[in-house]
């Protein structure tokens, strides 16, 4: 059975981003003590505006933000949705403040069409 992966993108505000690090290593250790098979987080590094689509018109970013892409793998659906609902529940999360403004995050679920892993040195 191949994975269920969910995936974000949003943007933060430069000045906020060591608050959003500091939020993402708290919903990593909530979202892999729940049950995830791996959680990722990605900061913008070469994410050109463009001129019809990009990742920054997609969530509206403006000058002074940074473009962030995650994901988060499970076993299949079910799992997600289990997981997802313990993690909704988590008191550490659900006291968090927000450094980005949520209504402009674009998240989904998917189902894996391929995966191909290169096994990583320990």
């Amino acid at each position: 059975m191949m994975p269920y992966v969910d995936g974000f993108v949003l943007a933060v505000a430069k000045d906020k981003i060591e608050a959003y690090k500091a939020l993402a290593r708290t919903a990593c250790a909530v979202w892999m003590e729940h049950g995830a098979l791996d959680y990722v987080e990605c900061i913008g590094d070469d994410v050109p505006y463009g001129q019809l689509t990009s990742f920054p018109r997609a969530v509206m970013a403006t000058e002074d933000e940074i473009v962030v892409f995650s994901w988060i793998v499970y076993r299949d659906r079910a799992t997600r949705d289990a997981v997802n609902a313990k993690v909704m529940a988590d008191p550490r999360l659900k006291a968090a403040d927000m450094p980005f403004d949520g209504k402009r995050m674009i998240y989904g679920g998917f189902t894996t069409l391929l995966q191909a892993l290169v096994e990583r040195a320990s």
